[in-house]
């Protein structure tokens, strides 16, 4: 039998000074105001047998060598085994430049600082730790929740179609409202912390160069507020590379001040969550603690010759092209130099009967519910920008059918087949730990 379990939770600020570069937009921003914090935050379960650290940062993604470096740091200052951290991230468009991506300037510096203090809410977490029980349940917020992709009348899928648009024929893919919550709580029921899942891409605010967690954010403060307590509250992005918040079949809906909407989805979803949680009845003093991860082999696609050719051809003819179609060029020929097939993470946890899997990129809706359909835990968590970053993964189909996440750059580039990888090494890690 499992022996008692102990949670300790905290967070850590990974603000960036103003001026810093700016990810999420095809033109550079520069940040010039706050409108809130973002963090690291930390979860650590332990019991005699296991440790288990799951961090979700408010940054909109960064590559393997910089989280494999956090979780070392982390490893050292808790002694918790690398293999036994999780570390996604929330994919805000309003934090700074982690990611190497067109020609926006990558702020390395501030990323190996913000993996820092990763490590350090890991072991702030540590200091925490106390006797403890977790229990978990479902809502569902179908409200929020759009596929963005449209079938239009004239054959072509396209990424938001615009809204009420009499182009529009049906949407392109299915959505995932589930908000699924687990919850940890101390010997007094008093909450220590609560993990979430909800495949919601970001919402857009009018605030551009605002320095922002975003509904994340948004959506922990909220919760807090609702369960009347001072915890660590964590929305971990389901797979939701498809997914936005824009309703197409209804009108634009209003903006009174920049940051109207991604405070109220904040709301919503945390409402949600918080009816869910209300209804959790049994809570686990003893669960199974596991941990898994399976190295795949992510495949590029590749460019023709004559394909390079003139991506060399439009990158050169930059005063004559619009800046979108000029940084596609480039990324063309970026794509070009890489290898093309690299490892890359896909992790799973099992928390008692809740199972956890983390993929490395913006995936398409569709991977999460299959990895749900066919997971063998009562609940399951599909978390996605975690533990590395390979761009979009869009299904098979949708390769075929077009459009924005599928043009080639290198935050797009994933091969056909990569649906089937993601999917089949997330249900065999989660059959694995099922049958520990």
């Amino acid at each position: 039998m499992p022996s008692q379990l102990h949670v300790g939770a905290a967070t850590a600020n990974i603000t960036p000074k103003l001026g810093t570069h700016m990810q999420g937009y095809f033109s550079d921003r520069q940040a010039d105001e706050v409108a809130d914090e973002l963090y690291a935050k930390a979860i650590v379960l332990q019991n005699d047998e296991t440790a288990l650290a799951v961090v979700v940062c408010d940054i909109i993604g960064t590559y393997q060598h910089y989280l494999d470096a956090a979780k070392a740091r982390a490893a050292e200052l808790t002694g918790i085994p690398q293999a036994n951290i999780f570390i996604s991230c929330t994919h805000t468009h309003y934090g700074p430049n982690t990611l190497e991506l067109a020609h926006l300037p990558h702020e390395a510096e501030y990323t190996a600082w913000a993996m820092d203090k990763v490590g350090d809410a890991v072991k702030l977490a540590c200091n925490r730790l106390e006797p403890a029980r977790m229990g978990h349940a479902s809502g569902s917020c179908p409200e929020e929740t759009h596929n963005r992709r449209w079938h239009m009348q004239d054959g072509t899928v396209r990424m938001n179609p615009g809204y009420m648009s009499p182009e529009r024929v049906r949407p392109a893919g299915p959505t995932d409202p589930e908000v699924a919550i687990a919850v940890f709580i101390s010997e007094q029921d008093r909450p220590l912390a609560a993990l979430c899942n909800y495949s919601l891409h970001y919402v857009g605010s009018a605030a551009a160069t605002a320095i922002s967690a975003n509904y994340f954010g948004a959506f922990s403060r909220a919760l807090q507020r609702m369960a009347g307590g001072d915890f660590v509250a964590i929305m971990a992005n389901g797979c939701c590379g498809d997914i936005n918040n824009g309703d197409w079949t209804r009108p634009q809906p209003p903006m009174p001040h920049p940051h109207y909407q991604v405070e109220r989805v904040g709301k919503v979803v945390a409402a949600r969550a918080y009816g869910a949680w209300q209804q959790i009845r049994d809570y686990d003093p003893a669960p199974v603690l596991r941990a898994a991860t399976e190295m795949v082999d992510f495949r590029r696609r590749e460019s023709t010759p004559e394909e390079l050719a003139e991506a060399k051809l439009r990158y050169e003819k930059r005063d004559e092209l619009e800046l979108t179609e000029w940084v596609y060029a480039l990324e063309a020929l970026k794509v070009a130099e890489e290898p093309l097939v690299r490892p890359t993470p896909v992790m799973a946890l099992r928390l008692g009967d809740l199972g956890i899997v983390g993929v490395p990129g913006e995936m398409f809706v569709d991977y999460g519910l299959q990895i749900k359909a066919r997971s063998p835990f009562a609940r399951t968590m599909s978390i996605e920008l975690a533990n590395d970053f390979v761009g979009y993964c869009p299904t098979d189909i949708a390769l075929e059918e077009g459009s924005y996440e599928t043009r080639l750059c290198r935050w797009g580039k994933c091969a056909p087949g990569t649906e089937q990888q993601m999917v089949e090494a997330g249900v065999g890690l989660l059959s694995r730990l099922a049958a520990d």
